[in-house]
């Protein structure tokens, strides 16, 4: 470990930041100043909003310049603000970088920051791109390397998050590093302050007067908190939508009951009508994705078995109900979520862009103290993926799903959650898309009623609740912000 004065040694303490999954980092030596000076000026107190979402400028060149965004002045040397199709993104912009290009902050974000969450991927088709985090105490003077260095590869945004502290004002930079002809995309730039909130704007004063506490999860060292993060809370909560049964003689619904999710299975489809699984914090660890794509062991010999290459050369996506970033505590729940009955052929666009981004959504709301009910099917028949228009996969064995939908019902952590949501305490968001490769990146746009999807479907939603308050939370389309 090379020597630094004071402020460097307080950052290799209160920075030791890590990528989840991610060993200890080796020493990183600090760069000289950079030469842009507007890289040094003092802290901004009104450094507006984040996450930084890329949506609110336009940058077309890759020329070197700043930018002022919605969270403040931005560097960008060999980048650009991305709209084009290629430009992968949760919304309608996304920063890109080429080469080995940077995005720095002019500003330093207030004291306190946490946690950092950045989106990537690699932009288009191009090849896989390696890009590290920067961060500097000491106004942008010297910089030291964050984590691990992050691998870009493929159209899906993946969230890479870094844990630490830092006590005192922080700067970010991200820098492109491998230098190949793989371009890359970043985008939702989240900072989170110590006590949870979202970093930015300043420090809020302390309250004059106590204020009563939020419906959300106490500290973690108490033993109530262990409790409920530590619960996991069973997958059929809501109820059983198509009265499923683990019967042989109903192969069109069929139950399949996994410590994971519970699925209502149709084997003359070849795909779930319905998959529902609970979502929080004790479901969502380090584990690395699986990706071993199996039959299903539990479905009864005489089902037919839909296995990875029945979808091979078909144009659609392999495309999960229960993702597999919901699934991520130890290499089982993952490798779970890879079984063929949790499969459906999804649009490529849909499933890469509108899904992976409601996904993401909810994942983001459960690291902000939410636990999620989750249930997700489809209905119809025909969806258009990159081969054109098709009914069926696999010789006729599985069905192309029209419509894919989804209804989420959020609560803060907590107990007795039933009673809670009854009582009024819960957001429900119902999403219905069309599955083909022109649906709109923006989830938000496809919000309806979860009566919608029943009629639509012929299901029975949230049946476990109370009628009355089916008929309330059922009727209603969700308004409610989605940034």
């Amino acid at each position: 470990m090379f020597s630094r004065p004071a402020p460097l040694l307080s950052f290799a303490l209160l920075l030791s930041l890590t990528t989840l999954g991610c060993s200890q980092n080796s020493p990183e030596t600090a760069r000289t100043p950079p030469a842009n000076p507007s890289a040094a000026q003092p802290v901004q107190s009104d450094m507006g909003r984040f996450p930084e979402t890329f949506e609110s400028a336009e940058k077309g060149a890759y020329a070197t310049a700043d930018e002022n965004l919605s969270s403040g002045s931005w560097h960008f040397e060999d980048a650009l603000i991305g709209s084009s199709e290629q430009d992968h993104k949760n919304g309608q912009r996304a920063a890109r970088l080429r080469g080995q290009g940077r995005l720095r902050m002019n500003f330093d974000a207030p004291s306190g920051v946490q946690t950092i969450r950045i989106k990537s991927a690699a932009y288009g088709n191009d090849p896989a791109s390696t890009w590290e985090l920067w961060g500097s105490l000491d106004q942008g003077r010297t910089f030291r390397r964050i984590g691990q260095p992050v691998r870009a590869q493929g159209p899906r945004l993946i969230v890479t998050t870094f844990q630490g502290g830092a006590a005192g004002p922080l700067r970010l930079e991200i820098r492109k590093t491998d230098g190949g002809t793989g371009r890359l995309n970043i985008d939702d730039i989240a900072l989170e302050a110590s006590s949870g909130g979202v970093a930015g704007g300043g420090v809020a004063p302390a309250p004059s007067a106590p204020t009563p506490p939020a419906p959300s999860l106490p500290p973690s060292t108490t033993a109530q908190a262990e409790a409920v993060v530590m619960g996991r809370d069973e997958n059929l909560a809501l109820g059983n939508p198509s009265g499923a049964t683990p019967d042989v003689n109903t192969p069109t619904n069929y139950l399949l009951i996994k410590p994971q999710f519970t699925i209502g299975y149709n084997a003359l489809r070849g795909t779930p009508t319905w998959v529902s699984w609970h979502l929080n914090r004790a479901w969502m660890g380090a584990a690395p994705r699986q990706d071993d794509f199996r039959p299903d062991p539990a479905l009864p010999r005489q089902f037919y078995q839909v296995s990875r290459n029945s979808y091979a050369g078909s144009g659609f996506d392999k495309g999960h109900n229960c993702p597999s970033a919901d699934r991520t505590t130890d290499l089982d729940d993952n490798s779970a979520t890879f079984l063929m009955t949790n499969m459906i052929p999804q649009a490529g666009n849909n499933n890469q862009r509108t899904w992976s981004a409601l996904e993401e959504w909810g994942r983001d709301q459960v690291r902000q103290g939410q636990e999620i009910y989750v249930i997700m099917g489809s209905y119809g028949k025909g969806g258009t993926g990159q081969n054109g228009k098709l009914t069926t996969i696999d010789q006729g064995r599985v069905t192309v799903p029209a419509r894919i939908w989804k209804v989420l019902v959020l609560l803060p952590e907590g107990s007795n959650d039933l009673q809670r949501i009854a009582a009024g305490q819960a957001r429900v968001v119902a999403v219905d898309t069309p599955n083909d490769q022109s649906v709109s990146p923006d989830w938000s746009r496809y919000r309806v009623s979860v009566d919608a999807i029943e009629a639509a479907s012929g299901l029975d939603l949230l049946s476990k609740l109370p009628l009355a308050v089916q008929d309330r939370l059922e009727a209603r389309v969700d308004t409610g912000p989605v940034r």
